[in-house]
């Protein structure tokens, strides 16, 4: 019995030392949920002109928007954060000179998640950061061939694709109120560090077209140098620059 009431005793007096330090402990947990919009640059391969783009070389894509949601868990000087992004990049110009256009557009899909080292400043509403994150990226898109030589003229669609990438962070969150701030933020995005790959869409048809169908950022294994049909020679890089403005709000 003096056994039992011991072990009741010890039990209260856990749970009064939990009530005790646990709530200093959540006070310093930090969590903030908002969005923001931004402006995404091609990088890598992922740039060039609808030239390079035609001779398989680089996708050929321009500057294009992103629209973001954002959630940071933080605690101290270190935060977790999660990303949506949504980006949405095009081009269009001419596959050879004076042989027809050529318009490619591309959207992509990025899930983020990693830390965030905040580099405290005292007395000042600004915390400056650095950060890095793995994502997955969803890639889809469509390319316009007009009077392009070796390709009938129409819309093809690309097969989605999913990648998985890196990127690394460097950004400042500015206070506006008790419960709202301003991120600004500066990344560099390896959107298909792994699962780079080679597809035919259409195998049996052996066409030149079928190369533009799907991501296509690895090599084709049946380049042969002077091929109208498979041309791509080398595997292909697909970074992006980000910069957004997101406003986060606690919670």
């Amino acid at each position: 019995m003096k056994k039992i009431q011991y072990a009741r005793r010890s039990a209260v007096g856990a749970f009064i030392l939990a009530v005790l330090i646990c709530p200093p402990a959540f006070s310093q947990v930090d969590l903030k949920l908002g969005g923001g919009l931004g402006l995404v640059v091609p990088a890598g391969d992922f740039g060039g002109s609808t030239s390079d783009y035609y001779n398989g070389t680089q996708y050929g894509l321009g500057n294009g928007v992103n629209i973001q949601g954002k959630a940071k868990v933080g605690l101290a000087s270190l935060n977790l954060v999660g990303e949506i992004d949504y980006a949405s990049m095009s081009n269009s110009g001419a596959s050879e000179p004076g042989l027809g256009t050529v318009e490619v557009s591309q959207t992509i899909v990025s899930l983020k998640a990693g830390p965030e080292f905040h580099l405290g400043l005292p007395l000042v509403p600004v915390s400056p950061y650095i950060g890095a994150n793995i994502s997955v990226n969803r890639f889809s898109g469509e390319t316009t061939f007009q009077g392009v030589s070796k390709i009938p003229s129409g819309t093809y669609s690309m097969k989605d694709a999913t990648r998985i990438g890196i990127g690394f962070t460097a950004g400042t969150e500015v206070s506006i109120g008790p419960l709202m701030s301003l991120d600004v933020n500066l990344s560099y995005n390896l959107m298909n560090l792994s699962g780079k790959e080679w597809e035919d869409v259409d195998p049996g048809k052996n066409e030149r077209i079928d190369s533009y169908r799907a991501l296509n950022d690895s090599d084709d294994p049946l380049y042969v140098s002077g091929d109208d049909k498979h041309f791509a020679a080398d595997t292909r890089s697909i970074h992006t620059i980000l910069f957004t403005v997101s406003v986060l709000f606690g919670i």
